[in-house]
């Protein structure tokens, strides 16, 4: 019989009784261990001893560069995926990294599933033939062999890409902060912003290599200017849906037309400007790539054209999945900056 100290610690039923608290022995899974860790583990070590011990096929030849380096550091990986499943309960930094990691469970099972399948797709069986495919192992190649000119394409894309947002982001700020304060102003921006806005940025192509000095400012310019007219209209839209009854309350405590500008009606849109930001960064990466295409001397853009005039598909794929990093990391970044500026109107706000 369950005494009265039992029945306050045991948890609550649906229908509000009291009923006993599941302990490890009766679910079957020991106290301290992670079942989806597991399961992860053993998915990575079959991976692992399918790329090191399957002889590859590919094309008359059989033989990846690092094949069978990747084989055994895929195997220790699911050792210490297993080590940090099993014993994550109850040492302190695997409990530490098991908690960072836990979130990201199912895709710990699902990745070296699909990493299987293009492995045995390509290099086991040459299903996928080449070289318009190739292994997990051929990027590992890329990166370590050509890492120098792939690291200098990813920074000069970040370079040309934070000037473009940079500058797009500023004058479609203030443009959408005056059309949307000031009628004057919106009678005469707000006919030309709906013309010229919805035009894509890599139509102005020819037009900006003969109007400005050099490739790179050019691709400068149509960066700004496919990041500048969601800000802008985002912004404007922000600023003129600012309740009225704010301003009433800031006059009559005798505020400023600036202030009214600078501490009212900027900060109540700040919302929506950053969705106008998250817009104009997207637009951004497609005008982004296809500028670098067509005349910058360095970048991810560029590095894709010559991979493609190489033939070289697995240099294209290597860098795809840095762009895609790099664009993700940006937007990450945008999100934290978004997070901690808006931190103040988390109440009213919804993330």
């Amino acid at each position: 019989m369950a005494t009265p100290q039992q029945t306050l610690d045991a948890p609550l039923s649906l229908d509000g009784s009291a009923k006993p608290a599941t302990s490890a022995k009766s679910t079957g899974t020991p106290a301290g261990v992670w079942p989806t860790g597991i399961v992860a583990a053993l998915a990575w070590g079959a991976f692992g001893a399918l790329t090191w011990r399957w002889p590859n096929k590919v094309a008359g030849f059989s033989d990846w560069a690092y094949t069978d380096e990747l084989g055994i550091a895929v195997l220790v990986a699911a050792a210490a995926l297993l080590a940090v499943a099993v014993g994550g309960g109850y040492a302190g930094p695997l409990r530490r990294l098991r908690q960072a990691i836990r979130h990201a469970g199912p895709w710990l099972v699902a990745l070296p599933l699909v990493l299987a399948g293009w492995e045995i797709l390509t290099a086991k069986t040459a299903l996928l033939p080449t070289p318009f495919f190739a292994p997990p192992q051929a990027l590992i190649e890329v990166y370590i062999d050509d890492w120098r000119r792939l690291g200098d394409s990813a920074l000069n894309t970040l370079k040309l890409l934070g000037f473009g947002v940079a500058y797009g982001g500023v004058v479609g700020f203030l443009i959408g902060v005056s059309i949307g304060w000031s009628r004057r102003i919106g009678y005469w921006v707000h006919p030309v912003l709906r013309v010229l806005g919805p035009l894509p940025s890599t139509a102005l192509l020819p037009l900006t290599f003969y109007f400005f000095p050099s490739s790179y400012s050019a691709a400068v310019f149509l960066i700004a200017l496919a990041t500048a007219f969601p800000v802008a209209v985002l912004t404007w839209s922000g600023v003129a849906s600012v309740n009225k009854s704010y301003y009433d309350v800031a006059r009559t405590m005798g505020a400023s037309e600036a202030f009214l500008v600078l501490r009212v009606a900027i900060p109540a849109a700040l919302p929506q400007v950053f969705v106008g930001l998250f817009m104009g960064l997207g637009a951004s990466f497609s005008v982004l790539v296809t500028a670098e295409m067509m005349g910058v001397k360095s970048g991810l853009g560029w590095y894709l054209t010559w991979a493609q005039g190489w033939a070289s598909y697995v240099n294209m794929y290597a860098a795809l999945i840095v762009m895609a990093l790099l664009f993700s990391g940006v937007i990450t970044l945008l999100f934290a900056v978004r997070d901690r500026a808006l931190s103040w109107q988390k109440g009213t706000v919804k993330w």
